[in-house]
């Protein structure tokens, strides 16, 4: 995830970048001397694996290098698990052909960039990372556009929901209580000041626009939503 972060940051994904300035192989490079056909080489593809994490430490996008249980790492992980689970919710509901899934591909995308803010503590950050790393409060007013869009059209709420209601319900059910738990990672940077405290209201409002969404896919697929019923003495 803060692989991805960094480059959702502006760093660039891992790989050869510096490849514009290799010296490409002319005539006179080539053994016999003559002009080459063959044209330039393809460059190799960057390997996915670097050794650098071997020892238990990561990077954050300030460049400090921090143990992997650090709770910026933990925020990173679990915001990258939930990325996962919608994208799992996102195929699930595409099948059954929600047009709803456009937003989720757009969230997937907003997570990237909660995660670039996640890897750039603020006690070390430098004017240029906040530039790159800055998370608005539009994104959380978006999320609250389309949660009363769809609460608007489903029916009054009369019992507590248990995650069911078909495999795309179930499914955005299973990213809503991904979203809690990346929520409560985050919280802890943003009251120590090191992370924006719109990224958690973000978090937080993903978590009801996911369970909205649950509802909303349940009623348009014809799915019974399971109730909880309190069990017999």
């Amino acid at each position: 995830m803060l692989r991805r972060a960094a480059a959702a940051a502006g760093r660039g994904l891992r790989g050869p970048l510096g490849t514009a300035g290799r010296r490409q192989r002319s005539g006179a490079d080539s053994p016999d001397g003559g002009s080459s056909d063959r044209g330039p080489r393809s460059d190799r593809a960057p390997k996915i694996y670097t050794r650098t994490g071997d020892a238990g430490f990561s990077s954050t996008f300030t460049g400090e290098r921090r143990p992997k249980g650090d709770r910026i790492f933990e925020a990173l992980g679990a915001t990258d698990e939930l990325s996962s689970a919608i994208g799992l919710a996102g195929e699930f509901s595409s099948e059954k052909g929600h047009t709803f899934v456009e937003q989720l591909h757009k969230v997937q995308c907003m997570l990237q960039d909660v995660g670039s803010n996640i890897a750039t503590p603020l006690s070390s950050a430098r004017e240029a990372h906040l530039k790159r790393t800055s998370f608005s409060e539009k994104p959380v007013l978006e999320l609250e556009q389309w949660i009363d869009s769809y609460s608007e059209q489903l029916p009054p709420l009369r019992a507590f929901i248990l995650p069911s209601g078909g495999k795309s319900s179930a499914a955005l059910h299973f990213s809503r209580a991904v979203c809690r738990r990346a929520e409560r990672c985050v919280i802890p940077l943003v009251q120590a000041g090191e992370a924006d405290p719109n990224v958690a209201k973000y978090l937080n409002r993903l978590s009801d626009y996911l369970f909205v969404l649950a509802r909303y896919a349940a009623m348009k697929e014809g799915k019974e939503e399971k109730i909880y019923v309190k069990p017999e003495p």
